[in-house]
């Protein structure tokens, strides 16, 4: 038997033990709010392993209750598998875990293969013979409200040990419960945004499924609102704006968004037709209509039957033409060339332009009448530089798009490159901005777009707003400099890399650094 001397040094090395682990339980949460609670396994599982470690604990673990679902379920415990793990479920009430979770009282159970209705959903313990198994399990409480539960095996023995263990697991749970409480709530916080953040993405996909705009200033969302509106009528809508803005795809978005997206999207430009074949384009001909009419030729109103018919560049439409559109849009039927029947015609008009039409009906070169008809629900597509919050989303876009096609692997554009961008005026609007990418990664021999693969118009004093001095020299200069900065960036401030980078020796990278007043230990990263 062990002597009242020695059952004091027992009890004495215990204590101990266990101020020793709360010491370090202390500074383990103290460290988890300063990485701010991103989980509970770096807190939990270490002092789970302490524990066992120095009282012969066999496992443990801690059991949360979801306030959403009610279900308990064990979310650390580093001795199962995560097999183990994920059945260890449990309902309020069910079970060890389930009855201190409902009760908020401490629960122990001498030897598990003695008590018949113990769950053990966790899997096998020590089977019986090898050893009788307690079971502790103590709650976890924030005042009245009881968040989880904190268990532990042990090998049985005397009724004291167990009280022993039941008293230090009490205060373990104590200590962490602020700790659970606060992982909770950010938990319950992040499940929210996650919800919000889908419910919104399954907003946008219904708005706008194919996601071929970019954008996302104020005048981009003014856009975007107006095409939510209308995108589900049958409206007509004119579509204005400066060339290159993207017209045309504002009118796919309409049509592949709206209830005809099955039904065919047909394009004419009508700029693009002879005067003498837009008639014919638009509403078909019958054959000997004209000369060259060998057979009878569907116009492109009956191609887009049920559909939508495009017509960019309205404004060049010749007034013979403009008064058979006028009548289409009014009756809703058409006549082929050559032909007197007339063909019910079932189609959703966009048309588009970058003309002042209201100018043109002034001049009496467009029907007033039929302008009122086109004009139903205009949408002005704003130019570039009235959006340049757009241009580097937009220059990314085609970076990545264009560089694919290409066969580049062009990563990043120079911040010179980026400040020539967002200073220039872009008269071509997005195509133009699109043309200059596509040339810059042509020119590209690494991974790179620097200023000096932009267009000339982008490199002017006006362009870029910088006023060149000393001509040829300090352009050369401009260019080093911006070599040397992009090679001390992708090498992370490493000097001989960088000078490797550039094919010269570290001494002249080192000669050039001074030259241009560049630190290179302000690209070390720590």
């Amino acid at each position: 038997m062990e002597s009242q001397g020695q059952h004091k040094d027992s009890q004495i090395h215990r204590q101990q033990k266990e101020l020793g682990l709360l010491h370090k339980v202390g500074q383990s949460i103290d460290k988890s709010d300063a990485k701010k609670l991103n989980g509970l396994e770096g807190l939990i599982a270490p002092i789970l392993k302490e524990m066992a470690d120095s009282f012969q604990l066999l496992r443990g673990t801690l059991a949360l209750k979801n306030e959403r679902t009610n279900e308990i379920k064990i979310e650390v415990a580093p001795d199962l598998s995560s097999g183990q793990q994920n059945r260890g479920r449990y309902q309020i009430g069910e079970g060890i875990i389930g009855q201190v979770v409902a009760s908020g009282e401490v629960r122990v159970v001498p030897n598990i293969h003695e008590m018949e209705d113990f769950l053990n959903k966790t899997g096998p313990r020590n089977p019986p013979g090898a050893g009788s198994i307690a079971y502790i399990c103590v709650p976890i409480k924030r005042g009245q409200r009881v968040l989880g539960a904190l268990s532990v095996d042990r090998e049985a023995s005397g009724v004291e040990s167990l009280e022993a263990d039941v008293r230090f697991l009490t205060i373990i749970s104590c200590m962490i419960s602020q700790t659970v409480y606060l992982w909770q709530k950010s938990e319950k916080e992040r499940r929210k945004l996650l919800a919000e953040n889908r419910r919104l993405q399954d907003q946008l996909k219904a708005k706008f499924r194919s996601a071929k705009i970019i954008g996302n200033s104020k005048a981009m969302e003014y856009v975007y609102e107006l095409l939510d509106n209308v995108t589900h009528s049958t409206a007509t809508v004119l579509v204005l704006g400066e060339s290159g803005v993207g017209k045309e795809m504002i009118a796919e978005e309409i049509h592949s968004n709206g209830d005809r997206a099955r039904r065919p999207l047909i394009k004419v430009n009508c700029a693009a037709l002879p005067e003498e074949l837009v008639e014919s384009e638009l509403f078909g001909h019958e054959k000997g209509a004209f000369t060259g009419a060998i057979n009878r030729r569907k116009g492109r109103f009956e191609m887009a039957q049920k559909g939508t018919l495009f017509l960019d560049e309205i404004g060049e439409l010749t007034p013979n033409v403009q008064v058979k559109l006028l009548r289409v849009l009014q009756e809703k039927e058409i006549e082929r060339v050559g032909s007197e029947k007339t063909i019910a015609c079932d189609v959703r008009i966009i048309t588009a332009t970058n003309r002042n039409l209201e100018d043109l009906v002034k001049q009496g070169t467009f029907r007033e009448d039929l302008y009122y008809r086109l004009n139903v629900f205009p949408i002005k597509v704003p130019p570039l530089r009235e959006r340049r919050e757009d241009i580097l989303l937009l220059a990314d876009f085609f970076v990545e798009k264009l560089s694919a096609q290409n066969n580049k692997n062009i990563r990043r554009i120079s911040t010179s490159a980026i400040d020539m961008l967002m200073a220039y005026h872009w008269p071509g609007n997005v195509r133009e901005l699109a043309n200059c990418i596509e040339r810059a990664i042509l020119l590209c021999r690494r991974n790179t777009i620097h200023g000096y693969h932009l267009p000339p118009t982008l490199q002017t004093p006006d362009a870029t707003s910088i006023q060149v001095r000393g001509g040829l020299k300090e352009r050369l200069r401009r260019v080093e400099r911006e070599m040397i900065l992009d090679a001390l960036k992708n090498t992370e401030g490493h000097m001989g890399k960088a000078a490797q980078l550039l094919g010269v020796t570290e001494r002249i990278i080192g000669l050039r650094l001074k030259s241009h007043g560049i630190k290179s230990r302000q690209f070390k990263i720590h």
